[in-house]
């Protein structure tokens, strides 16, 4: 079950970093509020988390998710440039998550 939550948790990192940017620096009310949220129950899915798991095991995946999901918004929305270069880089994060969970 821990691990369930924490993969939630990584999503609503990705969330809450993304209304982050379109916040505008909290000039605007709506992607003010989903950050709130976000970030909310972002960490209190990775402080859930980790009272199974280890620290260092827990961040390093919600990072990982967060920062995959974050990146791959920003190419699918056209934010960002893709390029195969970054797909691996991603691919790359993504498998370390992987192997992160395996090895626990």
């Amino acid at each position: 079950m821990s691990w369930i939550i924490l993969v939630i948790a990584g999503v609503l990192e990705a969330v809450w970093a993304v209304a982050l940017g379109r916040s505008e620096g909290f000039s605007k009310p709506v992607p003010t509020i989903v950050f709130g949220a976000g970030l909310i129950g972002s960490m209190a899915g990775l402080a859930w988390a980790m009272r199974d798991l280890p620290t260092g095991t827990a961040y390093a995946v919600w990072v990982g998710i967060g920062a995959a999901l974050t990146v791959a918004w920003g190419m699918l929305t056209g934010a960002e440039p893709v390029s195969v270069i970054r797909l691996l880089l991603v691919a790359g994060i993504v498998g370390c998550v992987i192997g992160l969970k395996l090895t626990s």
